[in-house]
């Protein structure tokens, strides 16, 4: 049986012995390479750039944790795992509560995607921060695990559930109902989970065939007017149950040697044309798909990211004052228009963020999230000269564009295109523009000094030796 570091905190029953089988199934070979590439993730250096990445992600991720705990998903989220109790072996960001493992990952997945804070990975159509980081950090307070087994851990699932939607055919098996943002990311949560657990290969093999059980999701949730359920559909669920694929087997539970090959297997269960299961293996451990995912400038919607790059930019660089502006045209991609199109939430309604942007000169976490101000007549005023156009030709270019043309009230046209959006990873961040988005996000809630001090941990992350360290920081 795998064997692991108990957490100090917990006594837990001995998990029964296995005996072991002189002889069993085949396992095929890309199972055998997969599965054998979790169980060391552990012990394997990640090159520099990758390390700095992930820095990155973790500290986005644990903002958006600690942000939404005062939204309205986070609240709800907050208030049900608090009604659970349970052994004390992990904390939820953003609170006082340290509960079960399982239950601070559930709560801290619906909390990192309370809001449009958390970041993405566009080619697999999935956010991986609210999923993977949430059930990493739960797993490694729960073992007892160091900063730098953290880093690792949350690379690893990156990967894994961004391969787990490539093999699935992200976008085409999203359009026929499934949700890939709940599906990969089940995966990437498993991955981490059972690498902080650590579970040998025979181990992360029966992990990943509870994953499989659990991984569900349909796309219904572009229909929560609330943000509760998709919350839940994209952190909170796959984050816990991956942590609960690894931690039942690291406690005993066996399972399915090889769910991804043979009679009746995971891919013949969803199988389509557009199913390629050596995708999940593709360049691992050569690509790492962390080095290819978004952190939001903007902690608004995805689709409004570049329309708000480009107002930004023509109101930075012409001096515009919303009083000379007399007409507005933003186009964006067709299929994303009517996503954010005067939409009733201020963070993923289009028209109401231009208007912030050529009001105030920028949007903050707080003006994003400031419902009330959506009746206020000044921004109504401007909405209501902003107009939105789908546009074909930006379709057809691919990637996240928009075109903002303001009309001012002295004849001239100003005209902005955003081709590559900031924050993605073509464009990425700084580490100085994370930490300033960051720091909008944590300091109303943890005050300047509490703010410093956990930024400082996680550029410093891989020198703690317990995560359990960060509790005094994260809590609020």
């Amino acid at each position: 049986m795998p064997t692991r570091k108990a957490s100090p905190q917990t006594v837990r029953p001995k998990a029964p012995a296995r005996k072991a089988r002189a002889t069993g199934p085949a396992i095929s070979p890309l199972t055998e390479r997969l599965s054998a590439y979790i169980a060391a993730a552990a012990r394997t250096a990640l090159p520099p750039a990758v390390v700095e990445k992930t820095r990155h992600h973790l500290l986005d991720t644990l903002a958006a944790m600690i942000s939404g705990s005062r939204l309205e998903p986070g609240r709800i989220a907050v208030s049900y795992v608090g009604s659970l109790g349970g052994t004390r072996e992990a904390c939820v960001p953003g609170t006082r509560l340290v509960t079960t493992a399982f239950n601070a990952a559930l709560a801290g997945g619906m909390l990192a995607h309370a809001d449009e804070t958390d970041d993405s990975h566009q080619p697999s159509f999935h956010h991986p921060g609210c999923s993977v980081v949430p059930a990493a950090l739960a797993m490694a307070e729960r073992e007892g695990r160091g900063g730098r087994q953290l880093l690792r851990a949350v690379a690893l699932g990156y990967d894994i559930g961004a391969r787990a939607s490539f093999a699935l055919g992200a976008i085409r098996f999203h359009l026929a109902g499934h949700s890939t943002h709940s599906f990969g990311a089940h995966f990437g949560a498993a991955a981490a989970a059972s690498c902080l657990a650590g579970l040998d290969a025979a181990g992360v093999r029966h992990a990943l065939s509870y994953a499989a059980q659990q991984a569900s999701g349909i796309s219904t949730w572009m229909r929560d007017p609330d943000h509760v359920e998709k919350a839940f559909d994209f952190g909170g669920m796959p984050s816990s149950h991956g942590l609960s694929a690894a931690a039942m087997v690291a406690h005993g539970f066996t399972g399915v040697p090889d769910v991804f090959a043979g009679e009746r297997n995971f891919f013949v269960a969803f199988s389509s044309p557009h199913v390629r299961p050596e995708r999940l293996v593709h360049e691992l451990g050569s690509t790492f798909e962390i080095m290819n995912s978004n952190i939001k400038k903007w902690s608004v919607g995805s689709p409004i990211q570049a329309a708000l790059d480009s107002t930004e930019a023509l109101v930075q660089a012409h001096g515009v004052r919303a009083a000379q502006v007399k007409r507005v045209v933003v186009e964006i991609q067709d299929h994303e228009a009517a996503v954010v199109n005067n939409r009733d939430m201020p963070d993923i309604c289009l028209q109401h963020l231009v208007a912030l942007v050529l009001l105030d000169g920028t949007v903050t976490f707080a003006s994003s999230h400031d419902t009330a101000r959506m009746k206020d007549r000044q921004v109504l005023a401007m909405r209501r000269r902003i107009e939105l156009e789908p546009s074909p030709a930006l379709t057809a270019a691919g990637g996240r564009q928009a075109i903002v043309t303001l009309h001012l009230a002295d004849g001239r046209a100003l005209r902005h295109h955003t081709e590559v959006v900031k924050g993605t990873w073509q464009n990425p961040m700084s580490r100085a523009e994370v930490e300033a988005k960051c720091v909008d996000l944590l300091q109303p809630i943890l005050g300047r000094r509490r703010t410093r001090a956990l930024i400082d941990q996680v550029w410093n992350i891989e020198k703690i030796d317990d995560v359990r360290m960060l509790r005094p920081l994260l809590r609020a």
